[in-house]
């Protein structure tokens, strides 16, 4: 699989001057649709894509968004490469002035930042915790041991044989 060039963050920087002189009530709607990207040192993307609605508000800019994205990733349990589709629903508030009731602001130069909003999204919504293909069935496709089973076996060997007896007390329940 071919590396991608990764696009700057710099894409995810919006110029929102012109809403922010139009007022409280006004909103523009845009579909967005951006290759490859590099959200933050420690994440890339495969594609930003879907729609994006900047609403002004007395307070600042409502972002909402729905966006689709992918990961290149291996799957946690056989490591075949695997694209992870993720679906994102964005509504975050983006303050006009610095405070401690938002994360988000806007710049004194009128530029609206999406990364670090991305990036906290891509993160959640990624999941680490499970294996990325829904499909996989946890056995290993070189030997056909349940690989769940072969990490028990592997944990077992490396067990110190002073800790045996607790070992046997955690498994009768």
């Amino acid at each position: 699989m071919a590396n991608p060039t990764y696009v700057s963050n710099r894409v995810l920087k919006l110029n929102i001057g012109f809403l922010l002189t139009d007022g409280p009530a006004h909103s523009h709607t845009s579909e967005i649709d951006f290759p490859a990207v590099q959200v933050a040192d420690d994440l890339r993307v495969k594609f930003i894509e879907g729609t994006l609605r900047l609403s002004r508000t007395k307070e600042g800019v409502l972002v909402q968004a729905q966006l689709h994205t992918a990961l290149d990733g291996e799957c946690y349990r056989c490591l075949d490469p695997y694209q992870h589709p993720i679906t994102l629903r964005i509504e975050e508030l983006y303050a006009m002035q610095p405070g401690n009731d938002t994360e988000f602001f806007i710049g004194d130069d009128g530029i609206l930042d999406l990364a670090p909003l991305l990036r906290g999204e891509i993160i959640i919504e990624a999941d680490y915790g499970r294996p990325f293909r829904p499909d996989d069935s946890g056995v290993c496709r070189m030997c056909g041991v349940d690989i769940e089973e072969k990490l028990r076996l592997n944990e077992e060997e490396d067990l110190d044989p002073r800790l045996a007896v607790l070992k046997k007390l955690l498994d009768s329940d």
